[in-house]
């Protein structure tokens, strides 16, 4: 008696309305509902036609994506990426004086005796020593800015381009004065 009446749900009892249930299951007409199911029809597989990616996006007519081509040359994007250029310069300095080290039959003396011999001009010889050293003087100066935006300092947008043209200001004189070594 107590679910009787605990059960109430407005005006109805819960054991009335489960009572019901059995009718209603009862009185639905399955086999018109599976009538209308729809038919499965079996076919040969195919594989999928390969469609290059710019072929299906002129077919849909999708305006092509612009790449670099589009944006005005910054100066903190070129420094970056010149960043990164001279890295891979110096490695590949270090990667030829490694393998040279290796590989060559006579030390660096042996070699520097060889260009002095060559008899060239002290501009032709700064000219070659500078740019040997303009990556290592532009690389350096970077990393210098680099280490400084690490401790949170000059991230402004002012303070990124001062500190880039200060930063090519230190590359010349770091790069001049090892030519002039």
């Amino acid at each position: 008696m107590a679910f009787f009446n605990c059960g109430r749900l407005g005006s109805r009892s819960l054991l009335a309305s489960i009572n019901k249930v059995p009718t209603v299951l009862g009185s639905a007409s399955y086999a018109q509902a599976a009538a209308s199911a729809p038919k499965i029809v079996y076919k040969k597989f195919e594989p999928p036609q390969i469609e290059h990616h710019d072929d299906r996006n002129a077919r849909l007519k999708r305006p092509m994506s612009p790449h670099l081509s589009i944006y005005a040359p910054q100066l903190t994007s070129i420094l970056s990426v010149t960043h990164r250029a001279t890295g891979i310069i110096l490695s590949g300095y270090f990667g030829a004086l490694g393998i040279g080290a290796l590989v060559l039959p006579h030390d660096i003396s042996h070699y520097i005796t060889i260009i002095e011999n060559l008899n060239l001009s002290p501009a032709t010889l700064f000219v070659a020593k500078f740019l040997l050293a303009a990556p290592v003087g532009y690389h350096f100066a970077n990393g210098i800015r680099h280490l400084v935006w690490d401790m949170a300092k000059g991230l402004t947008i002012k303070e990124v381009y001062s500190s880039g043209y200060a930063m090519l200001g230190l590359t010349v004189a770091i790069t001049v004065l090892l030519a002039s070594l």
